[in-house]
């Protein structure tokens, strides 16, 4: 059964079944046929044995039963599979129209059956006159081999439509396992043409049969998910191509340049720096990656101290207050609460947010830091003023190398737009998760963490 596709499996179960029931019920019917023909043959020797008491009722010795042989000879003519023994009390035979029989003949006064050379018959004796101790017996023997004949045609009958039925059932059990299992047929096709060019195709829900609906709905999250994460893999390995060409491209051209002709050693000192400016920044930028590709891979375990969070960001805002008073923005930090988390992760998530937050906050605006504790959740909210975020690109705002400045196209030694992807990586591996809004002049980070 290992090896047998689920068609055969099915045709195989429902031929099985029908051989089980259709056994089950010629069974029955040939036991309660049986049954019948015996009660039929009862009823006839009772009637038969009542017609013989009456035939013989004068009859108490030998010499009384030949005068009454005629009359009980025409009454056994009447039904000729009939025979009859009948033997005083000692037994001594009186008279016997079965001599082929075996001479001790069950003499009890329930119905036996006795096989005697390819014949069938029912034994049934009776007392003469019941009551009386010295009674003749009467043994009344009748033949039913054309009963067994029926039933034997009958059980031959029932085994042939066993055999028919299975094969039948089995053969429309495979029709039918073929017909109902072709969704599953259609599912594999779509999964065999599945390939990095075609992730496209989705199986057709409305034509799916209720029980394998859900599955096809499962299967074409799984392939939209699939095209979902292809063509994110594909833009991140381009964004990655376009982020290192520039400072590659900037190395290269420097260099060549400065090797063009003899040059003082203060302007190769000063070439060198430029070039560890852009190495250091190619640097940071493959240890950002490094760090998404150990949070993508779970590898990122926070440490799990005590921290107060009003504290933390205070020491923030302190580092950061010398760069918002020369950009003219006002920075505030409003509620405290208690979290247990890595101080350095969490301090990073935080720093990038701030940090955007400046960047993008003109002069005269401020920003707002919130903490909000209640039972149900912790939350901390981090917002700016000034010119909002269009609603189309909230959703790609976490994405890697992702700018919602359509200005900034190129490379950066400062901001690569990794910032919030880490930042992002960071709160999930806490167990929280953060979203930006963005309205009415307000920009607003919401990071929702765990009590």
């Amino acid at each position: 059964m290992g090896r047998l596709s689920l068609s055969r499996r099915l045709a195989l179960l429902f031929a099985a079944c029908t051989a089980v029931v259709s056994l089950l019920a010629g069974v029955l019917f040939s036991r309660a046929s049986e049954a019948h023909f015996i009660e039929l043959d009862q009823q006839l020797l009772d009637g038969k044995l009542l017609a013989l008491r009456s035939v013989l009722q004068d009859v108490s010795e030998a010499a009384d039963f030949s005068r009454h042989q005629a009359r009980l000879q025409d009454e056994l003519s009447h039904q000729p599979d009939l025979q009859l023994r009948v033997s005083d009390a000692s037994g001594r035979l009186w008279f016997d129209s079965a001599p082929s029989l075996p001479a001790s003949l069950p003499d009890s006064t329930s119905l036996h059956s006795l096989n005697q050379a390819g014949s069938a018959y029912r034994i049934y004796s009776a007392a003469l006159n019941p009551g009386q101790p010295d009674s003749a017996q009467l043994t009344l023997i009748l033949d039913i081999t054309h009963h067994q004949h029926f039933l034997q045609r009958m059980q031959h009958l029932i085994w042939l439509t066993v055999g028919l039925s299975a094969l039948a059932t089995a053969l429309l059990g495979a029709w039918a396992a073929r017909s109902g299992l072709r969704p599953l047929r259609r599912m594999s096709a779509v999964a065999a043409g599945v390939s990095a060019n075609s992730l496209t195709q989705r199986l057709p829900q409305e034509q799916m049969p209720a029980e394998l609906a859900e599955l096809a709905s499962t299967f074409n999250a799984m392939l939209a998910r699939l095209e979902e994460s292809f063509q994110r893999l594909s833009a991140f390995s381009a964004d990655i191509a376009h982020e290192l060409r520039t400072p590659l491209s900037n190395l290269l051209t420097h260099t060549q340049v400065t090797l063009t002709r003899p040059r003082p050693l203060e302007d190769y000192r000063e070439a060198l720096h430029s070039n560890l400016e852009e190495l250091q920044w190619m640097a940071q930028l493959v240890n950002d990656m490094l760090y998404l590709a150990k949070a993508d891979h779970g590898l990122l375990n926070p440490k799990r101290e005590a921290l107060e969070l009003a504290q933390e960001i205070d020491m923030l805002l302190e580092f950061y207050a010398p760069l918002a008073e020369d950009a003219q923005v006002e920075l505030t930090r409003k509620g405290h609460a208690g979290f247990a988390g890595d101080r350095s992760m969490l301090r990073r998530a935080l720093s990038n947010l701030l940090d955007n937050a400046l960047r993008f906050t003109p002069a005269g605006g401020s920003i707002k830091v919130r903490i909000n504790d209640s039972a149900q959740h912790l939350s901390l909210n981090i917002e700016n003023s000034g010119e909002g975020i269009a609603q189309e690109a909230l959703p790609r705002l976490f994405d890697r190398f992702y700018r919602a400045d359509p200005a900034r196209r190129e490379g950066s030694s400062e901001h690569a737009g990794l910032g919030l992807a880490i930042t992002q990586s960071i709160i999930r591996a806490h167990g929280g998760q953060i979203r930006c809004e963005s309205a009415a002049g307000w920009t607003r980070f919401v990071i929702e963490l765990p009590k």
